[in-house]
């Protein structure tokens, strides 16, 4: 009778994606992502009614305090329109930073008792954080063509909005480079998961959620643009809403940046792989 062997070893290079063995383990990706989103609403009275409804709380709250009562311009937009557009792309990034962020802390037992391609566990964020996202683009979309039909609100789309798919994929990358520079950091100085929070609750002040670009004062306008998130933000409203500051230029410069990101997490994380189970 003839057998045959799999050798399992590590990588050769910190440089190998290994994307083969990832497209092998699709079917554990899958797994991983149904078991994701399962698991996020168990035993709870709403279940997925919590993606429609976590956007809609700030956006009243950001009406209320940054448009009523600090007037904050917002470009002649309808205020819930134009705090929802910033709102749902901005979700969408911190929830798949968020988790990508603890991958080697949170999956520590699962990673030290049966081999897979590690890349699978923080794509598998990826795409259950994108199902999260698609239900609250639905509802972006719902308010959307009720100011149009009911508010005859002028939108003057453009031809911008065909790049909204690859806008998504630049926050996908985002969430991925910086969550996995982040997991591999935390693997073994877990302060950083304490500073977190904080890091993305002033990101997101410099991100134009609450404000758009032609509220900055000019001097600090340029402090703002440098967010590689800026641009993305403002490319989607200028895309659906006719309204913001768009450059081809910005736009290369975020996917610029956002390689970089990517190249840098996958070097750190194909690094911290290998050794993780003895610092986590």
């Amino acid at each position: 009778m003839n057998y045959t062997s799999k050798i399992i070893k590590p990588q050769s290079s910190y440089f190998n994606l290994n994307l083969k063995s990832v497209w092998q383990y699709r079917d554990l990706l899958f797994i991983f992502v149904k078991r994701d989103y399962q698991a996020s609403y168990k035993q709870t009275i709403l279940g997925p009614l919590w993606h429609i409804i976590q956007p809609i709380f700030p956006t009243l709250m950001f009406t209320f305090v940054f448009g009523k009562i600090a007037k904050i311009s917002t470009d002649g937009l309808p205020q819930p329109l134009f705090y929802l557009s910033g709102l749902i792309i901005w979700n969408y990034f911190t929830d798949c930073f968020s988790r990508t962020s603890s991958v080697f802390v949170s999956n520590a037992g699962i990673f030290g008792k049966v081999y897979f391609p590690r890349l699978v566990t923080p794509l598998s964020y990826i795409i259950s954080s994108l199902m999260r996202f698609t239900s609250q683009f639905i509802l972006f979309l719902i308010i959307y063509f009720y100011y149009i039909f009911f508010y005859q609100l002028k939108i003057e789309i453009n031809y911008v909005i065909f790049l909204f798919p690859y806008l998504i994929v630049l926050i996908a990358g985002y969430a991925l480079g910086m969550g996995l520079i982040v997991s591999s950091l935390s693997s073994k100085y877990r302060d950083l998961s304490i500073l977190l929070g904080f890091f993305v609750g002033l990101l997101q002040y410099a991100t134009c959620i609450i404000y758009p670009i032609s509220a900055v004062p000019e001097k600090y306008q340029s402090i703002v643009k440098a967010n590689p998130l800026t641009p993305i933000l403002e490319t989607f409203r200028y895309g659906f809403l006719g309204k913001g500051n768009f450059t081809p230029i910005s736009l290369i410069y975020s996917s610029l940046m956002m390689i970089i990101l990517v190249f840098f997490g996958i070097l750190s994380f194909n690094k911290v792989e290998r050794n993780v189970m003895d610092t986590v």
